[in-house]
């Protein structure tokens, strides 16, 4: 296993990050639980889940399947960079989500009690929050982290506005601030690289990338599809509107002998402000699958082609749309 810092931190984080939205939902908690084990043993040490995970409002049940798993203790915690999420509703009152100080503080009692341990690696802020300032924010992060409860802030689904705003508050604090930014971004969806991307390299915070494989899209769909296998209606529809795409990147992957969902985490994993793509398997066997995109190393004009068959948004911001 690879190991990178997170950000600009001195913590070291496994190249993938566990991804934990299907325990509960789509993977049973013996099955979740074996997922966690393997990874593990292979040298996996970073763990994201929400307190929304599960979508059964205020039950958290993907964090308490990890928390149950956690108390069988055998050095589980010690061995994990556990990273947990607040914003989302969890229960009917009208404080019950977002980032009020109110919130945050019970958010993380509940997460902690759920997840059965005393403090949690990184905690996110799931979305942006335009109702409350970043000075009632910082204040509860950084109580947080005097209480022993938290080490360090991150953020999710921020624009780079957001992330300049959030940093410039904390330096007024002295405070560290975010270190990581979790965004969807994979081959197909490039939106970050024209603002979010450059404000992380700029205050030197980890990207975290989540649904790396665009949903299944970029895992063999086409294949998968002459093999008789059935995608979710969302796919199918993406598959029709980027048939001649899939179709290109399909035989690129070929012709470079590697799976179509390893080759676009390695793609991620090739840009420098990526810390580590999030794999969200829901077998053990997809597990198994995603550490061959660490081994696979795309050469210059291999990321040319990659591009042009997956355009981005033609650089950064300003850059990308004004002279």
């Amino acid at each position: 296993m690879q190991y990178v810092n997170l950000g600009r931190t001195g913590l070291k984080v496994s190249r993938l990050c566990l991804g934990t939205m299907n325990f509960g939902p789509l993977t049973e908690e013996p099955d979740s639980h074996q997922i966690m084990d393997r990874a593990l043993e292979l040298g996996i040490n970073f763990l994201d889940t929400a307190n929304v995970y599960g979508w059964q409002t205020g039950e958290g049940i993907t964090e308490q399947i990890i928390g149950r798993w956690l108390s069988q203790g055998g050095g589980r915690r010690d061995q994990i960079v556990l990273a947990t999420k607040v914003h989302g509703r969890m229960g009917e009152g009208p404080n019950d989500r977002r980032l009020s100080a109110y919130n945050i503080r019970k958010a993380c009692e509940d997460s902690l009690r759920r997840l059965q341990t005393d403090h949690i690696d990184l905690y996110q802020m799931h979305h942006i929050d335009r109702e409350t300032p970043w000075e009632e924010i910082w204040q509860a992060m950084e109580w947080l982290i005097q209480q022993g409860k938290i080490l360090y802030v991150g953020s999710s689904n921020f624009g780079g506005w957001h992330i300049a705003q959030a940093q410039c508050a904390a330096k007024e604090r002295l405070f560290m601030g975010l270190v990581s930014e979790q965004s969807l971004y994979n081959l197909n969806d490039r939106m970050v690289e024209l603002e979010v991307i450059p404000a992380c390299r700029h205050h030197g915070i980890g990207l975290i990338p989540y649904s790396p494989l665009a949903g299944g899209l970029l895992a063999g769909a086409l294949e998968k599809e002459s093999e008789g296998r059935r995608s979710s209606d969302r796919i199918q529809k993406e598959m029709e509107k980027h048939r001649s795409q899939l179709r290109s990147y399909e035989n690129f992957c070929r012709e470079l002998g590697e799976e179509p969902a390893n080759v676009a985490l390695a793609w991620l994993l090739h840009n420098p402000v990526v810390t580590a793509p999030i794999v969200g398997p829901r077998t053990l066997e997809q597990l198994n699958n995603s550490l061959e995109a660490m081994q696979i190393v795309l050469a210059d004009e291999q990321m040319v082609r990659l591009n042009e068959i997956w355009p981005g948004p033609r650089g950064e911001a300003p850059e990308a749309y004004a002279w």
